[in-house]
C-alpha cells in the first residue's frame, strides 16, 4: 500500500514492480484507466508495438527523395 505525497509522488512496492518486469531507470507512460485506476506502460514496449507501423501505403517508395528535392 502507498500514499500520494504532497508533491504527488508515490512509492511503489519493489515486489510489485519486479513482478511486472519493471526495473529502475525504465521509462514509463501512465494511462488513466478509470476513476482511481492508472496503468504503467514501459515505453520500450510501445516502440516494439508500433515499430514498422508506417508501411509503403503511408510513405511510398521515392517519397523521401521527393521531399528532399523540395528543399533545394
Amino acid at each position: 500500500m502507498s500514499i500520494i505525497s504532497r508533491k504527488n509522488q508515490v512509492t511503489l512496492p519493489v515486489d510489485a514492480l519486479r513482478a511486472a518486469g519493471l526495473e529502475p531507470g525504465d521509462d514509463l507512460r501512465i494511462d488513466v484507466i478509470g476513476p482511481g485506476r492508472l496503468e504503467l506502460i514501459r515505453t520500450e514496449d510501445l516502440v516494439r508495438e508500433f515499430a514498422g507501423v508506417f508501411d509503403a501505403t503511408v510513405y511510398p517508395d521515392g517519397y523521401r527523395d521527393e521531399l528532399r528535392r523540395e528543399w533545394r
